[in-house]
């Protein structure tokens, strides 16, 4: 049993199989999931768990290059906006609208479904590399 770092083996498993500039999806409950790509739902009820903790346990355990949010998270729902900023900690962070970030998670090699329950809370992390 693993006793640091992400304990949900569908998560470990995809970020352990993720290489260089792959991607891989936070989305809060509402989120649509294409049919081909992998859904990890975790769930639960309205909130939980948030958008926000799973970001902070996805971000502890893999190397990020990029993020892509919609930019209607911007205005839409500033508080988590500002926090995913914080929790990015510098990593460059592009905004497409919310029908362009749809499209890019067909290229996703999963989506993790969330019981957030806010308008825009959905990210698209990029796998960067450990090593330079």
């Amino acid at each position: 049993m693993r006793k640091n770092g992400i304990l949900n083996s569908d998560i470990a498993a995809v970020i352990a199989r993720m290489g260089h500039t792959d991607y891989i999806v936070i989305g809060d409950c509402g989120l649509p999931i294409p049919d081909t790509v992998k859904r990890i739902d975790l769930a639960v009820k309205p909130g939980l768990p948030s958008y926000l903790d799973t970001l902070e346990a996805v971000l502890a355990d893999m190397e990020i290059e990029s993020a892509v949010i919609a930019s209607e998270m911007t205005e839409q729902n500033v508080p988590v906006y500002d926090r995913t900023k914080a929790l990015l900690n510098g990593i460059p962070i592009k905004q497409v609208s919310h029908e362009a970030f749809k499209g890019l998670t067909l290229q996703a090699k999963a989506v993790i479904r969330t019981g957030e329950a806010t308008p825009y809370a959905n990210i698209i992390l990029q796998s960067g590399v450990f090593f330079k």
